[in-house]
């Protein structure tokens, strides 16, 4: 018999976790009736009681629930790869434990690993972010898209469905500061992606900041892309060439006008600018050293708190 695998990283959710878990039972009867199920419910460092809601859920239905808890706050990508290293299940999903994402689109998901794919995508169609925020995560996908993984859908996903063999592959290559979405796509394997429209979150409120959505955004285009420190290469070529015309203009300028008073408003433009493309280098630069260090440190990108497992009989 198939088993499912769902992972839901949990970060301040405590009052998302009754609904959720009830929706994913709810959302079983969708399956075929041989598919069994496992939900693996990730804590990341939750200041609320997202644990305390967690142990009720699984008093609830203790023999699909599992708990990581994990030790501190490590992020959403790290906390979803300690529960794709915890589960068991042929084939896995990865949803949010505020449900904006359908829980019944796994079911079509589902139908598609059936016939073979390893990766099924969800892809967003629309989003709740407006103004400035919706025009940067368009211009984020566009960019990663345009820059770094060109077979990525448009719109951008947070919804997955995988096989085992992917979930696999994804903790072989043990990536720090990455994306593991990404790194799914990035793996090569045939995907299907199928639209949706995201739902509007009903409870609680977002702790997506804006800083983290710029972090992500750095980590997943020096992921999977060199244009930035190529940019700094062609940027630096440009910039020699452009020095020695001017160079040049100056020495003749020297010959037929030695008595031109000095350019010094040139010169400190020409000076500003050099400086400023210098110190942008260096942070590019910088930027991968640290990935480098951090890399070579090999910290663990997560470190579980305790793992609450399903009630046994007799115990």
């Amino acid at each position: 018999m198939p088993k499912l695998s769902v992972i839901i990283p949990c970060y301040f959710n405590e009052e998302n976790i009754p609904v959720t878990t009830q929706e994913l039972v709810a959302n079983e009867a969708n399956f075929p009736p041989e598919v069994t199920f496992e939900y693996v419910f990730v804590n990341d460092g939750s200041g609320d009681d997202t644990l305390g809601a967690l142990r009720r859920a699984q008093a609830t239905y203790p023999s699909r629930i599992r708990i990581i808890d994990l030790a501190g706050n490590v992020g959403s990508y790290n906390a979803i790869v300690a529960g794709i290293a915890h589960a068991t299940g042929d084939c896995l999903a990865v949803i949010t434990a505020d449900l904006q994402d359908p829980p019944e689109l796994m079911a079509q998901m589902y139908g598609h690993w059936q016939q073979g794919f390893k990766l099924v995508l969800g892809n967003r169609q629309d989003r709740e972010e407006t103004g400035f925020l919706e025009t940067m995560a368009k211009v984020f996908h566009w960019l990663m898209k345009n820059l770094a993984l060109r077979n990525i859908p448009d719109g951008g996903f947070d919804f997955v469905f995988f096989d085992r063999q992917v979930a696999t592959e994804v903790l072989n290559i043990h990536e720090r500061n990455s994306n593991v979405f990404y790194l799914m796509v990035w793996l090569g394997f045939p995907y299907v992606s199928i639209p949706y429209v995201r739902r509007k979150r009903q409870i609680g409120q977002s702790r997506w900041t804006l800083s983290k959505k710029i972090k992500l955004f750095i980590d997943s285009l020096m992921a999977f892309s060199f244009v930035p420190i190529r940019a700094i290469s062609v940027l630096g070529l440009g910039l020699g060439a452009i020095a020695l015309v001017y160079g040049l203009y100056v020495i003749i300028l020297k010959i037929i006008a030695p008595n031109e008073p000095a350019g010094w408003t040139t010169l400190m433009v020409v000076l500003l600018f050099v400086s400023a493309f210098q110190m942008i280098a260096l942070g590019v630069i910088g930027e991968y050293v640290w990935r480098g260090l951090d890399a070579a440190r090999n910290r663990p990108l997560y470190v579980i708190n305790k793992i609450y497992e399903e009630s046994l009989p007799g115990k």
